[in-house]
């Protein structure tokens, strides 16, 4: 909506004079309904008071009493300023004008500025990514193929038939549909048909919102609930879809999976896409690792999430080099909700919760904890909460053990109004929005705290939730995420992992018909989208974005897909402070994000990059002394390492160094390790010099030679890093950059150090 100055033309003494008002603009007012005055019995008188304290021309547009406590009124920036300060104000949002862009996560990757970069050409359409999940629900806009051209000779693939699943439901843009069930099935006996389809058709919803995360289609209106409303896109939406069904009901079995990892790479895929994994045995015993090997060979790039264990330490899964491991961050958009308490404060939270809201008066505050006849009542698991003592009242949860939506459920159940959803020491202030069955808002350990004082200490607590839509342009953004999972990797400690982080938290996505957007079979909501958070959103991101770079770049090889990623991620915002870690609010480690946060737009021209191929990880696999047969195992190839020959894992291509020293020995002097590194040009001739930066003067860092230069494309040029620390470890970790540069590229790695 367009506004113009309004002119004030004044005649004094035949002189005309204007004056233009300050510009105006619509606001939302949400407002605490509790706070309101004595002196007012009437809401609505009270708004009204507020917006003429600030401006005696504004008029209230609308006033809401459901989908907003509060009201819409054209404001200057100064009245806004003003209002802000009142009492009972919760927040002033401007009004949105909405366009046709993305549901934000391309936007946030700088993919709606790069139509140059990735042009809609046929390379890209030519591109296919391969989803092992759950399947996929064929029907949604997000796998609508207009404007594809036909599918590429090159691909082999097959859309299976079964039940609920036809093999006319895959088009040119889904070119293909299996499922592999055997294993599943030899230990659990006959899937059940009655309550997941023995096809491709996805019951759960994981594996559409995986898939469409990577390569969906553009597609216009997409939101949950109008949560998060914009322009739905796959990172590579020109690219085609694959999936390969491999998780049941009852788990992901690694037959299954090494079944549908073959498959895929008969079919041709060029990217496969895997957000699972488990426990982490030694490489060759670990079947996402084996299936990764062979689908790096056929020069397929594997990238699997890193797991949603944080923030622990070693918590990692996927950690085989030849796997790119992705970890997890927020993006700048926020679902903020506010629960306004009886003694005036108010503290925020996030929701995606879209029904009935608690506007109309405060209702009684109960403590979980007290509603209950067990000693982990507090938790509200199932069939814990006594009805008589939360019918009607809002609820406080501790989040932990159970899900968090079952939670919601359990105090519906109950009788319960409201849900607020506390975080405990275990996820600090980290915040996930669901989309609740009642009215709820999940709030961070700070928050949590200090309402259970006060529900602990007033008599009669009283609490109300109010909810705010969707924000955007949140900062700082991105932050780790606290569940994303962490190194060092408990493997190979001198491999770091994970690679990189991409956006992990609160993801719209396309979703199944066959399950409401909380999975539980109480949710009878069926939606097109769905928001949801993990590892698991943020490595169909990487995927989709290998796949930008594989149709930029069609003859590079996984690993120098990977190092363009990673060499060009970033790890400071935009005002030069570095990127922080949720759960602890400081700054993240490599252990935490890796290379950085993935930056596609810089990654198709990243000047260098590490290659690595097959034989140089049958090296690795020497180095870690691996025997004939296990090598054999995760090779398939009869391979013997030469016994003359001096093998080190510190040798292997890596994009980023992970210096593992030993512990105290007690002597004195130093220890040095040497790690060696091979850069490849893939951008113009040039001369690159190295910066080496350590916040740490106790480790030393020498890199050899400090120039390299370069006369033509895929020219090779080698160089050491020696690091030099004392023998008495240290009691922290050290963590730096080394970064090559020509003046135009930046080529960064990130160096960890440890001791163990």
């Amino acid at each position: 909506m367009s506004t113009y100055p309004l002119l004030v033309i004044v005649l004094v003494c035949l002189c005309h004079m204007s004056v233009a008002m300050e510009e105006k603009k619509t606001y939302i007012i949400h407002m605490a309904k509790s706070q309101i005055p004595d002196t007012f019995d009437d809401h609505t008188h009270w708004y009204d008071a507020s917006l003429k304290s600030v401006s005696e021309s504004a008029e209230m547009i609308y006033v809401y009493k459901n989908v907003v406590h509060g009201f819409a009124a054209r404001l200057t920036a100064q009245e806004v300023e003003s209002l802000q300060t009142q009492p009972g104000i919760l927040s002033v949002l401007p009004e949105l004008i909405y366009q046709l862009h993305t549901t934000r996560t391309p936007l946030f990757l700088g993919l709606d500025k790069s139509v140059n970069i990735f042009p809609e050409s046929d390379a890209m359409s030519d591109v296919i990514v391969g989803v092992l999940d759950t399947g996929v629900w064929p029907e949604r806009k997000s796998f609508d193929d207009t404007g594809f051209r036909p599918v590429p000779d090159s691909w082999k693939g097959q859309c299976e038939s079964g039940t609920n699943f036809s093999s006319a439901m895959c088009n040119r843009k889904l070119v293909g549909a299996r499922y592999f069930s055997r294993g599943y099935e030899t230990t659990l006996g006959p899937i059940d048909e009655s309550k997941e389809s023995k096809s491709p058709r996805d019951d759960d919803g994981h594996g559409t919102h995986t898939a469409s995360t990577a390569a969906g289609s553009l597609v216009q209106g997409a939101s949950l609930f109008g949560y998060a409303s914009g322009t739905a896109r796959g990172m590579a939406y020109r690219a085609r879809v694959a999936v390969y069904k491999v998780c049941w009901l009852g788990g992901c079995f690694n037959s299954d999976i090494l079944a549908g990892m073959d498959k895929a790479i008969d079919d041709k895929v060029d990217v496969l896409s895997l957000s699972l994994g488990g426990s982490t045995p030694d490489y060759y015993k670990d079947s996402i690792a084996i299936g990764a090997f062979a689908a790096m060979e056929k020069g397929i790039l594997v990238s699997c999430s890193a797991g949603n264990a944080g923030p622990n330490q070693f918590s990692l899964s996927n950690q085989a080099p030849w796997i790119t491991t992705v970890g997890a961050g927020t993006i700048d958009r926020d679902f903020p909700a506010y629960v306004s308490l009886g003694n005036g404060k108010n503290f925020s939270g996030v929701s995606l919760y879209a029904g009935d809201s608690l506007l109309n008066k405060m209702l009684p505050l109960v403590y979980a904890g007290n509603a209950s006849n067990v000693t982990s009542g507090n938790l509200c698991m199932m069939g814990t909460l006594i009805p008589e003592k939360v019918k009607g009242k809002v609820v406080l949860c501790d989040r932990g053990i159970s899900a968090r939506v079952q939670k919601g459920f359990v105090v519906k159940a109950a009788g319960g109004a409201g849900m607020v959803l506390a975080n405990t020491a275990a996820n600090g202030e980290e915040l996930v929005a669901d989309a609740h069955l009642l009215p709820a808002a999940a709030v961070g350990l700070i928050a949590g705290d200090a309402v259970k004082k006060y529900l602990f200490s007033d008599p009669n607590p009283t609490a109300k939730i109010l909810f705010g839509g969707t924000k955007v342009e949140i900062q700082p953004s991105p932050v780790v995420a606290a569940f994303s999972s962490r190194g060092p990797n408990s493997i190979t400690p001198e491999i770091l992992k994970p690679d990189i982080i991409a956006p992990g938290v609160n993801i719209l996505a396309g979703w199944t018909g066959a399950v409401g957007p909380t999975g539980m079979a109480e949710d009878d909501r069926r939606v097109e989208f769905n928001i949801i958070s993990g590892t698991s959103m943020s490595c169909p991101h990487v995927s989709g974005l290998a796949a930008l770079v594989k149709g930029v770049h069609p003859e590079w090889s996984p690993a120098a897909i990977r190092s363009a990623l990673m060499t060009t991620a970033y790890t400071v915002y935009k005002n030069g402070g570095a990127l922080l870690d949720v759960s602890t609010g400081k700054s993240s480690t490599p252990f935490d994000h890796g290379a950085g946060h993935v930056d596609p737009v810089s990654a198709v021209n990243p000047g260098l990059v590490y290659d690595i191929n097959a034989d140089d990880y049958l090296n690795f696999m020497c180095a870690l002394k691996y025997t004939p047969s296990q090598i054999n195992s995760l090779a398939r190839r009869n391979f013997t390492c030469d016994s003359s020959k001096k093998y080190s894992v510190t040798d292997l291509n890596y994009p980023s160094f992970a210096v593992s020293f030993p512990a105290d020995t007690g002597s004195a002097g130093s220890n040095t390790i040497k790690y060696s590194r091979t850069l490849t040009n893939v951008g113009p001739a040039g001369t690159y010099k190295v910066t080496v930066s350590s916040p740490n003067s106790s480790v030393k860092i020498i890199v050899e030679p400090e120039t390299v230069s370069f006369t033509q494309i895929n020219e090779k040029k080698s160089y050491t890093v020696s690091f030099t620390a004392p023998s008495k470890s240290s009691s922290t970790d050290v963590f730096g950059r080394i970064e090559w540069s020509d003046g135009k590229h930046v080529v960064s790695s990130p160096v960890a150090i440890s001791w163990s």
